[in-house]
């Protein structure tokens, strides 16, 4: 459904970003970006979206493809109507109107969809059923989330991008998103996740890709990744043996990534 292509990002016209990016989202599954902040992974997302020229970004080489077709040189609009739909990192709610406005709000590009797609919504979210006439800006942070995946929701996209969707939660909210993105996905809609919680963006996946400094370096299903002994050191915290490492450890950890060597 989604390819990237040795795609190359560059900002202000001096910062390389992305370096030869190249992966596969495909129909109905879940793929999970892995990576560290800095390592270009919203910058990835921007790309499919449609949001560089925001960020005075461009793409210098390589290109973004939706079911065959390039969508990396369309504004963001368009893109939308591709039936691409991005939950940004922050959750970028409109914080003064209520639940159910901002859900409506959502629904713009698919207004005849609309009972639909909040029936849809709020039956993934009872939660936000419940608080539909609450001011929005006065949710709690988890359901601040939720309420932004529901908004991207709104209009039934077929890709749905997700970045951090977990930064922030207690762990018992990260289990919640974690069951919600397995819903999703369940009633059709793909989804590429960008997470840096390893342990529960790659529990819910398909396929896994880590993102370093602009390079892909490591691409396997999400199975093998969770047993992978460099993922478990520098992505889930883990000893040899499976024991958590302290911080003192990790801190003081000299070995090399075998990617890089």
């Amino acid at each position: 459904m989604l390819s990237v292509r040795n795609l190359e990002v560059v900002y202000h016209d001096v910062a390389l970003v992305l370096r030869g990016v190249s992966l596969t989202v495909p129909r109905h599954r879940v793929v999970a970006l892995l990576g560290a902040n800095g390592a270009g992974k919203t910058t990835l997302l921007r790309a499919v979206s449609g949001l560089l020229d925001v960020h005075d970004g461009r793409v210098t080489k390589g290109g973004v493809e939706l079911g065959g077709r390039p969508i990396h040189g369309l504004g963001p609009e368009r893109v939308v109507r591709r039936g691409v739909r991005q939950v940004m990192e922050g959750r970028r709610i409109f914080a003064e109107l209520t639940v159910e406005e901002n859900l409506r709000i959502g629904a713009h590009t698919a207004p005849r969809a609309l009972g639909d797609n909040l029936a849809r919504v709020y039956g993934l979210f009872p939660r936000l059923k419940a608080l539909a006439s609450r001011t929005a800006g006065y949710l709690s942070g988890g359901e601040q989330q939720m309420l932004a995946v529901g908004r991207a929701l709104m209009s039934d996209p077929e890709l749905l991008l997700l970045d951090e969707p977990s930064l922030g939660l207690a762990p018992r909210l990260v289990q919640q998103i974690k069951e919600i993105i397995a819903q999703i996905n369940d009633q059709g809609t793909t989804i590429l996740l960008v997470e840096q919680n390893a342990s529960m963006a790659l529990s819910v996946a398909d396929h896994g890709y880590v993102l370093e400094s602009g390079r892909i370096v490591m691409d396997r299903p999400a199975a093998e990744l969770l047993e992978d002994d460099d993922i478990r050191e520098f992505y889930l915290g883990l000893g040899a043996e499976g024991a958590a490492r302290s911080f003192r450890d990790v801190k003081h950890y000299k070995r090399r990534k075998r990617w890089l060597s």
